[in-house]
């Protein structure tokens, strides 16, 4: 048969962009029930030699970023389809978690790789409000519901049970992490499970990633220089935009500092 009549390769090209979890009013996060309708739809292409995701970034919630990794390793499973990880500027904490669904890791040598840790963050009020005159009242039904309370001095139980969390959480992650990279990592050079990151080429050596290269480029190399990639992408929907635009100012700013906090980690 001659080869105008053959079909070009089709590659679903999924885009995850953001802080994982919900951002503010209007969700602009990275999360399961944000992108599972998405990545249904790459994985339901017929005849599709395999699965490309880019994830641009810097983490977030734990539970979020295992529940989209999970959902991709089992639509990948089940559609018997390869996936193919791309990392944009950063795929660090639950950005790498999810990356490490795929069966290959590609970044740009200047990509943030890593961050294979749990961090949780806060202030400590006490000395402001004694300063200001002002008296913190609470009253609790359970001994430990006031926790961390910024504005009372912290306890060392607290802490304690706080940091036995993060290690369960931590392990969790290292499973997902040496599940999906095996004897790739390079265990014997650097503590991979510091909350260190690397740049994309040194991610390279020490096994987080298969190679440097941008999705165009490799998936063109492994399929053809016809191959077709067809975007799938979470649409902003209208009524999300609109609003977006002309209300909420003041919760807008803080859900963009905040975001850019989390981007900050990275040198973004």
């Amino acid at each position: 048969m001659f080869s105008f009549f053959k079909k070009k390769k089709i590659v679903p090209h999924i885009k995850l962009s953001g802080v994982i979890g919900n951002v503010g009013k209007f969700k602009q996060g990275i999360d399961f029930s944000g992108q599972e309708e998405v990545i249904l739809k790459a994985f339901s292409v017929k005849k599709a030699p395999c699965v490309a995701i880019t994830i641009n970034s810097p983490g977030g919630s734990p539970v979020q970023s295992h529940l989209i990794h999970n959902l991709i390793k089992q639509l990948a499973k089940k559609n018997k389809k390869k996936v193919i990880v791309f990392a944009e500027d950063v795929a660090a904490s639950g950005g790498y978690l999810i990356a490490c669904a795929g069966d290959e890791i590609y970044a740009n040598p200047s990509s943030i790789i890593g961050s294979i840790g749990v961090i949780y963050s806060s202030f400590g009020f006490t000395e402001l409000i004694k300063k200001i005159g002002v008296e913190r009242r609470v009253h609790t039904a359970g001994k430990n519901k006031s926790t961390l309370d910024p504005f009372l001095e912290e306890k060392k139980e607290d802490i304690e049970r706080l940091k036995n969390i993060q290690l369960d959480l931590h392990k969790e992650f290292i499973n997902v992490v040496e599940k999906s990279r095996g004897t790739k990592l390079k265990k014997d050079e650097i503590e991979l499970f510091s909350g260190e990151f690397w740049s994309g080429n040194k991610a390279k050596e020490l096994g987080l990633i298969d190679e440097v290269g941008d999705a165009n480029q490799i998936l063109k190399q492994k399929f053809g220089e016809d191959v077709e990639i067809k975007k799938f992408e979470k649409s902003k929907g209208w009524l999300s935009k609109k609003l977006s635009s002309s209300n909420d100012q003041i919760e807008q700013l803080a859900n963009v500092l905040d975001e850019k906090s989390v981007w900050q980690r990275y040198g973004l």
